[in-house]
């Protein structure tokens, strides 16, 4: 009779083999994963199945500490200006807590490695939508989720592209500026008239 699966050492392992994947990439052997956690390339099947199968649950469990972490971090928070949660967010983002994400996460989008989560860049934008619409509803505005998310995404770009950490920060601070003006009502009829005499 064979052994039995046993969860918690596939548990143990897949932690580990993601913070391997993090610290250095997503490997296309297996060996490097094996010396990571400490087994051989025939364990990591064992307990997954195939190599696609331990790469999609390493994947997986980046993308949900990376969730966790930067959704966390996007939540409107009581007296404080949605802006400055967004600014917070993005020096997090943007930061050495964030860099693992951008490189991972970057390369799977750019490469043959698509095959392994196939719908990942559909996921990868519509999942930050909902905790964005959140924040900024605190200001009245979660139409502008899309809005806040295309310059986040298309500044991280640059970013990766340049390298230019001040120019990038800048530009963000620059459209939180104009998402401060978004969010002040209009004067009312009443205040215009006061602010016209």
């Amino acid at each position: 009779m064979g052994r039995r699966p046993q969860p918690h050492i596939k548990e143990r392992l897949l932690d580990a083999c993601a913070d391997h994947a993090l610290s250095h990439g997503l490997p296309d052997r297996l060996e490097p994963l094996a010396t990571a956690t400490g087994t051989s390339a025939r364990m990591l099947i064992y307990h997954f199945g195939t190599r696609d199968a331990l790469l999609r649950a390493v994947l997986g469990r980046a993308r949900q500490r990376q969730l966790d972490t930067f959704g966390d971090l996007l939540r409107a928070r009581p007296g404080e200006p949605y802006t400055a949660t967004l600014h917070r967010a993005w020096k997090s983002i943007t930061g050495p807590e964030g860099q693992p994400y951008l490189r991972m996460f970057g390369q799977l989008r750019e490469s043959a490695e698509q095959q392994l989560w196939p719908d990942f860049r559909r996921t990868a934008t519509t999942d930050w939508l909902g905790p964005l619409e959140d924040g900024l509803r605190g200001i009245g505005r979660p139409e502008l989720a899309t809005l806040v998310l295309g310059v986040i995404r298309g500044l991280l770009m640059d970013l990766d592209a340049t390298g230019d950490t001040a120019r990038t920060e800048r530009a963000f601070r620059d459209f939180l500026g104009f998402l401060d003006t978004a969010s002040t009502p209009p004067p009312t009829a009443s205040s215009a008239a006061t602010l016209s005499t």
